[in-house]
């Protein structure tokens, strides 16, 4: 099953794809249910009551609406750094014996087809290709076996970065929460429809075309259910908080000359049985 957050006609919807085409509810309706995240908070049961009544919606026209960030207010981003070997040793870097963890803000957050912004303060504005996962049942110390359990959906992301900001210091925060650099969609797909841990799964990364990063799934350090049981050690997981899983080799800082985007060029993340998400990059005003 799939869920999608879009606009259209000044009006917000939430879609669902359960293997009959795209039906949505607008937010006119009594009972919209408003973001994703929210669906996910949803005990099953429930959840499937509101999948029953979005699909009795309209259909959707793929083709004729403004693609959101499935989730709007995910209450927390957690993302990995140098999650893949070969990623690190890019960055100069050994292997991290614990994940290298830093937040994202949802503010940063933009739709399939939105433009990714350059910012007016650096033209080092680089792709990184990653999986994210939403959470979908709360829980602290969880253990890797139930880590699974725990998690509602995937998608794509792409952690869009401003690198002379990300390595001025050795907290990311900044060059990793600039507006409009953190793209997320075009959809969010359930658990049940892919591999334990969305594991063994194609991710590639493409810049006008040319592929850029290609990578397995199963090539992280650190595996879905191993990140869900380290960070819950340290805080709750709620249902709609989101984890970013890292991006694999072939970043533009690490290229030979480096290789960032600029204005006018398109980016495009695809991960096997999620989705492609696709953004032209523009320059801040």
């Amino acid at each position: 099953m799939r869920f999608m957050r879009f606009e259209k006609d000044g009006h917000v919807g939430i879609a669902v794809d359960a293997g009959h085409g795209w039906h949505a509810r607008l937010d006119d309706d009594a009972a919209f249910p408003g973001d994703v995240g929210l669906i996910a908070m949803l005990a099953p049961g429930n959840r499937d009551v509101l999948v029953e009544h979005l699909h009795k919606g309209a259909a959707v026209d793929m083709d004729h609406v403004r693609f959101l960030p499935p989730c709007a207010r995910p209450g927390k981003i957690v993302c990995l750094g140098l999650n893949y070997r070969d990623h690190a040793r890019e960055f100069d870097s050994p292997p991290p014996k614990y994940p290298t963890l830093f937040g994202r803000f949802a503010s940063s957050l933009i739709g399939h087809g939105a433009p990714l912004v350059r910012p007016r303060v650096s033209d080092k504005f680089d792709y990184e290709g990653e999986l994210v996962l939403v959470i979908g049942r709360s829980g602290r110390h969880i253990t890797q076996q139930d880590a699974l359990d725990h998690v509602f959906g995937y998608g794509v992301f792409n952690d869009a970065s401003i690198r002379d900001y990300q390595l001025r210091t050795t907290q990311w925060t900044m060059g990793k929460n600039f507006d409009g650099t953190g793209a997320f969609g075009p959809w969010l797909v359930t658990a049940d429809e892919l591999p334990p841990g969305a594991a063994g799964l194609a991710l590639e990364t493409r810049l006008n075309g040319e592929v850029v990063q290609q990578a397995s799934t199963s090539d992280m350090i650190f595996d879905v259910a191993q990140t869900i049981a380290i960070v819950s050690e340290a805080m709750t997981l709620d249902a709609g908080d989101m984890i970013v899983m890292g991006t694999p080799s072939g970043v533009g800082y690490a290229r030979k000359p480096p290789l960032y985007m600029k204005p006018g060029d398109v980016c495009e993340v695809s991960i096997e049985r999620i989705a492609t998400l696709r953004n032209t990059v523009v320059q801040e005003a």
